[in-house]
């Protein structure tokens, strides 16, 4: 069975992005709350080479029925040829504060 919460979330290379990303998906209520964290140290692989860079991660609360929608609008909204969008579920939490995020996530 799916969650009915989860938490998606992408990284960018700038806390600017980063607060131009969150505030783009709170404003077309994909989500009820994006949080940033920053900055991170990112390694990964890249067109064959070891990179090794600062990022900020956006965390978005959001409902399994608005998340299709939320990683489409990342994408699109998205300077990076191949975005990080993760979504996790969330199994458990305040039954308040989950359905704030449902009320908030409404389109």
């Amino acid at each position: 069975m799916a969650a009915e919460h989860l938490i998606v979330m992408s990284t960018t290379d700038s806390e600017e992005k980063a607060r131009t990303l969150a505030a783009g998906v709170i404003d077309a209520k994909l989500g009820a709350c994006a949080q940033i964290v920053g900055p991170i140290t990112s390694v990964y692989r890249w067109e064959g080479a070891v990179q090794t860079d600062p990022e900020w991660r956006v965390e978005i609360k959001t409902t399994s029925d608005r998340a299709a929608a939320l990683v489409e609008h990342i994408k699109a909204n998205h300077d990076y040829d191949t975005p990080e969008v993760v979504a996790v579920p969330i199994t458990g939490g305040s039954a308040e504060y989950l359905a704030w995020v449902i009320e908030e996530s409404k389109a």
